[in-house]
This record gives structure tokens, C-alpha cells and sequence, in this order.
């Protein structure tokens, strides 16, 4: 019988979501002053791909690194010291002479928005259960959707687009002090009467009561599983949708519809708004439909949302159609967060999370950076086509998937040794991931 994850404290779980909003908030700024800082270094559209690789390549890497060495440096300390490299980068941007430095801060952006993200989706798929993992990411779109209205209000009073990373930098400060203050606190603590996995499975414990001790699973092991990288496709086609919407919209919108920057940025902000929405509304569903019929009819809406942005019409179907994208979108990178453990074994999870977390990022990265490319050769008009693609692409993976048999057990338990005198080991043993 599964026992439903422990209630989480509830000042972390504050924290937390207060994380997922400053993740959010560095994409959101993006969209909206890119025409801006391309006037601003006269560099043309298609060099948003500089910036966006460097965080790629930053975010990739630490996002990959917290989730095989997550056991070992804690997650408090990694949330600590990722946020406020973040926050510093972003200072970095708000004073950047040239593209080239404020590449380099996108860099570091990369380095800290990696790591929090996946030790943060990490610590929550072992604690928090569909509803709290809904709607902490709902907390990122809230991030990504004031985003866009901290940079259009900066613009519309006369600022230059620096003032709106300052603002975000100096929220980022303030959440690295608090991170500072709570590190202890962030100890994946679960009492045996509610320990469960990140599938909300219970877990084995011992004649004492605690949780039973776990055996290490080597790396190699975790890299075999083809639920891993079917897994991590996933997540690059999905956040190319979402990144590729949010960042290229307003543009869309300005240049290929003819709405002023004003109102094209409030319709941004109406984007990333749904994706939070959606996410605050599907929480609560899909503890009650299940997560399979939820993730289906999520990823149609995102084909559908896609193809009424593809039509040639007036702004307000395009409009429509990103409304529809976002709120559909909602509850997939979560959820398909929340079962990695069903598809690859507790024992790999922390690092199926970092991988998927990192190819998440390339998504974020890659794919937006070569549809600004294909824009700045053909037209804007290529967006909507482009997101249909990827979401039928996304839909076609997401059922194969479903149609392969599970990752099997969660690892490979050693027997205890006969005679221990340990209490912790004279029961069921678990597996652990210990990075090596």
C-alpha cells in the first residue's frame, strides 16, 4: 500500500516556491528586452543565440553535477551558494559594457539556475507530493510571467533594460541570505511512519522503526536504463516549447501582427500567466485523474494552442493560441519531474532528475537559439509551424514511452550481514545513489 509523502515544513516549502519564482524571473526579462540590448550593443536578432548557449552550457553542467553529487554536498548548501552566484551573475548583466561580458554572466546564471533547479526538483520529488510538486513549479511561471512585466514597466517609465536586471538581482540577494540562514533545515528528514520514494511509494524500513540503510548503485547502472534517455528528450522538446513561445511571442506579436510594444508585453506576461494558473488549477486534478490522462490531454492542448499561433490571423488568435499552450503546458514538466522514480527506480532518480534537468536546459537553449536563427532568415510568421512540430514530436515520444514496460524494480538490494548487531541493518535494505 503507497503512503503519501510527509507534509513538508512550511517555511521551506515557502522558500522553495519563492526559488521557482527567481528562476522564472531571469527568462522572463529575455523576451521583452532583446530588441533593446541588440540595439543597445548593435548586434543582430540571431545573437540572443550567444546568450542563451552560454547559459545552456552552464546549466547543463550544473545541473547534471547536483544530481549525481546531491547526497554528498547537501541540498542546502548547493541552494545556498547556487543562489547567490545567480544573484551576482545578474548584477553582472545590469552593468555589462558589451555582449560578450554579459554572455559571460549568462554563464554564470546557467551555473546557479542549474543547480537550484535540480536540487530543488530532486528534494520535491522525495517530499512533496503531485499537488505541492504542481505548484511549486506554477511558481516558476509566476517568476516567468513577472518577468516580462518588470522589463515593459522599466522601458515604458524611460529606464534601459539594465534597471530590470538590477531588480531581479537585488530579489536574488535577498533569497541567497535567506538560503544562508536555512541550511541546515534543508535535510531530507522523512519520519518512518510516512518514508516514501519520489513515486510516493513506501519505502522499506527496519526492525527500529527507521528507514533501512541503502546500497550504492553505480553510475553506469543509472546510464543503461533507456527510460533515462527516453526521459531526457522529453523534457528538451517539451521546455523548447515553452522557452521558444515566451521568448519569441513578443516578437511575433510586434513585427508579425502588428500589436505595440505595450500591449504585445502585457500578452507575454498573459502567456507565462497561464502556465502558472494552469499549474495552481492542475495540481489539485491531477491528484484526482492520475497523471497519465492528465499528461495526454496536456501535450494535445500544446498541439492545439501551437497551431492556432501557426494561423495567419489577426493578433488575438495568436493570443489565444499562446494562452492555450501555456495552460496546457502547466502540469508536464512537473508531473513527468514527479514520476521519474515509477520509470527508473528510486536508486536512480536523483540522477535521472539532474540529467533531465540539464537536457532541459539544452532545450531552453538550443532550440530557441536556432529558431531565432531560422526567424532572422525567413520571418516570424515560422514560430507557430515550428511549436506544432515540436509538439507532435513531444506527443509521439511521451506514447511510446507509455507503451514500453517500467524501469522494474528500484535497485538491487544487498542482503544484511548475518549477525549484525546494527539495528538500521537488520531489515529490508533500499538503494542509495551516491554519485559515484
Amino acid at each position: 500500500m503507497s503512503t503519501p509523502p510527509a507534509r513538508p515544513r512550511a517555511a521551506l516549502l515557502l522558500l522553495a516556491y519563492l526559488a521557482f519564482v527567481s528562476l522564472g524571473l531571469p527568462d522572463g526579462l529575455l523576451g521583452v528586452g532583446w530588441p533593446s540590448i541588440r540595439g543597445d550593443f548593435d548586434v543582430p536578432t540571431e545573437a540572443v543565440g550567444w546568450v542563451l548557449t552560454a547559459g545552456t552550457i552552464g546549466y547543463l553542467t550544473s545541473s547534471v553535477l547536483a544530481g549525481f553529487t546531491l547526497a554528498r554536498v547537501g541540498v542546502g548548501v548547493l541552494l545556498a551558494g547556487s543562489t547567490l552566484l545567480a544573484s551576482l551573475a545578474l548584477i553582472g548583466y545590469s552593468v555589462s559594457p558589451v555582449l560578450a561580458v554579459l554572455v559571460g554572466c549568462s554563464l554564470l546564471v546557467g551555473l546557479g539556475s542549474g543547480a537550484v533547479d535540480s536540487g530543488l526538483n530532486a528534494y520535491a520529488a522525495g517530499t512533496f507530493g503531485p499537488r505541492h510538486m504542481n505548484w511549486l513549479h506554477a511558481f516558476f511561471g509566476l517568476g516567468v510571467a513577472i518577468g516580462p512585466l518588470i522589463m515593459t514597466g522599466a522601458l515604458s517609465a524611460g529606464l534601459t533594460w539594465r534597471w530590470g536586471y538590477g531588480i531581479v538581482a537585488a530579489a536574488q540577494l535577498v533569497l541567497a541570505i535567506a538560503f544562508v540562514l536555512t541550511v541546515r533545515a534543508w535535510h531530507r528528514d522523512v519520519p518512518a511512519s510516512s518514508a516514501a520514494d519520489g513515486a510516493g511509494q513506501a519505502v522499506p524500513v527496519g526492525t527500529d522503526g527507521r528507514p533501512a540503510p541503502m546500497v550504492r548503485v553505480p553510475v553506469r547502472d543509472t546510464l543503461r536504463l533507456p527510460a533515462v534517455w527516453s526521459g531526457t528528450l522529453a523534457f528538451v522538446l517539451y521546455v523548447a516549447i515553452e522557452v521558444s513561445a515566451g521568448l519569441w511571442a513578443f516578437l511575433l506579436l510586434t513585427e508579425g501582427r502588428g500589436l505595440s510594444a505595450a500591449v504585445a508585453g502585457g500578452c507575454v506576461s498573459a502567456y507565462w500567466g497561464s502556465l502558472f494558473v494552469g499549474r495552481v488549477v492542475q495540481g489539485l486534478v491531477a491528484e484526482r485523474l492520475g497523471a497519465g490522462l492528465v499528461l495526454r490531454v496536456s501535450l494535445a492542448g500544446m498541439a492545439v494552442g501551437a497551431a492556432l499561433v501557426a494561423v495567419p490571423a489577426p493578433a488575438v488568435l495568436a493570443v489565444l493560441g499562446l494562452i492555450v499552450v501555456g495552460f496546457a503546458a502547466a502540469p508536464v514538466f512537473p508531473l513527468l519531474t514527479l514520476t521519474t522514480a515509477e520509470r527508473v527506480g528510486a536508486a536512480h532518480a536523483d540522477r535521472a532528475i539532474g540529467l533531465q534537468i540539464g537536457a532541459a536546459g539544452t532545450g531552453a537553449a538550443l532550440v530557441p537559439a536556432g529558431l531565432g536563427v531560422l526567424i532572422g532568415n525567413t520571418s516570424v510568421q515560422v514560430l507557430g509551424s515550428a511549436l506544432l512540430v515540436l509538439a507532435l514530436a513531444l506527443i509521439a515520444l511521451h506514447e511510446w514511452g507509455a507503451r514500453r514496460p517500467t524501469a522494474g524494480p528500484p535497485g538491487r538490494a544487498a542482503p544484511a550481514q548475518p549477525g549484525s548487531s546494527d539495528p538500521q541493518t537488520s531489515g529490508p535494505v533500499r538503494p542509495v545513489v551516491d554519485g559515484r
